[in-house]
């Protein structure tokens, strides 16, 4: 019998003190490299999207992720780009822990919907 999981996850971290300084302009490049890594770990990206302060991703785990590693390994590599590429002059750094949230997959629809509203480009 091969593995198979379901679980939909809502993974929003923002900037140290919240600071808002994800501005628009560099957005786009940011998700780009976070869609990366997590396709490089072999989960499925539905959407990341974000504001100037925190950032939302909607994924689905592979079952040889765990969440704590994989949220570890965004903030870690997408924190050293932001810095060597001077994506965002004013990033400090992410702000400590996230929040994670498991969403049945009857409501993917309705929360993809809703990250897109968080403002920048889906």
């Amino acid at each position: 019998m091969s593995t198979y999981t379901q679980i939909l996850y809502q993974i929003v971290f923002g900037t140290k003190y919240r600071e808002k300084v994800l501005l628009k302009d560099g957005r786009d490049e940011l998700f780009k490299y976070i869609t990366g890594l997590i396709k490089n770990k072999n989960c499925h990206l539905y959407i990341i999207n974000g504001v100037e302060d925190h950032i939302h991703i909607v994924t689905h785990l592979h079952p040889t992720v765990s969440l704590s590693s994989l949220v570890k390994d965004i903030k870690l590599a997408s924190s050293i780009y932001i810095k060597e590429n001077n994506l965002f002059k004013d990033f400090i750094n992410w702000q400590e822990g996230y929040g994670a949230f498991t969403y049945s997959i009857k409501e993917k629809d309705r929360l993809i919907e809703y990250v897109k509203n968080q403002g920048g480009t889906p």
